[in-house]
């Protein structure tokens, strides 16, 4: 019989293996940062992307863009032959069209670099690594893929999206912080027995 505490002493092993793995990202990071931090003047070992180092598309110029994007691309084919991946698992056909499935994919592609990085000892790395890819396409498939199945891509039916519409924000930003529910006491706090008129409980 399960105890009620498995799933807590699971997920606590879940944070722990994503805690060591971040630790250990952050230390190559700084690693190679501290390498060629002094900075020697020259433009191109400026802009030279550290291994592992984080990609945020809409932050990128055009020229960053058309370098990282092939090899990100060349990555998503091979990972994707590599785990034979399905296309409920990532359809091959419009994967790129998703942009929440695209942030995934870099995260796990930077992830990769780090967990991989040559000449560097990654100790548990790459098993971590292994963990957050199964995660990542679980979560692909459900949450972010939708509809896309048999070659044929569906765009996500919403409303409306969050951003752009100018009369959303500004009732937002007009909006103030909700005040506390005038009752604050938590779930059983009223089945507590409270002390006697004698303070005996």
């Amino acid at each position: 019989m399960a105890s009620g505490f498995d799933d807590i002493f699971a997920e606590l092993t879940n944070v722990n293996a994503e805690q060591v793995l971040l630790s250990e990202r952050v230390k190559l990071l700084e690693e190679q940062l501290g390498a060629g931090g002094a900075g020697s003047g020259d433009a191109a070992d400026e802009q030279e992307r550290p291994v592992g180092a984080p990609v945020r598309w809409h932050d990128l110029d055009g020229e960053q863009h058309s370098l990282l994007w092939p090899r990100f691309i060349h990555w998503v084919i091979w990972v994707a032959d590599r785990y034979e991946m399905t296309t409920d698992q990532l359809p091959r056909q419009c994967w790129w069209k998703h942009g929440a499935v695209v942030e995934e994919l870099t995260a796990l592609w930077t992830s990769h670099e780090s967990a991989y990085a040559s000449g560097q000892d990654g100790g548990a790395a790459p098993y971590l690594w292994q963990d957050a890819l199964a995660r990542a396409v679980e979560r692909m498939g459900r949450f972010w893929l939708g509809a896309c199945r048999n070659g044929q891509h569906k765009q996500r039916h919403r409303e409306a999206p969050w951003g752009g519409d100018t009369e959303y924000l500004a009732l937002l930003l007009d909006s103030e912080v909700p005040e506390p529910d005038a009752d604050t006491s938590g779930p059983g706090d009223g089945d507590q027995p409270g002390p006697g008129p004698d303070n005996s409980g």
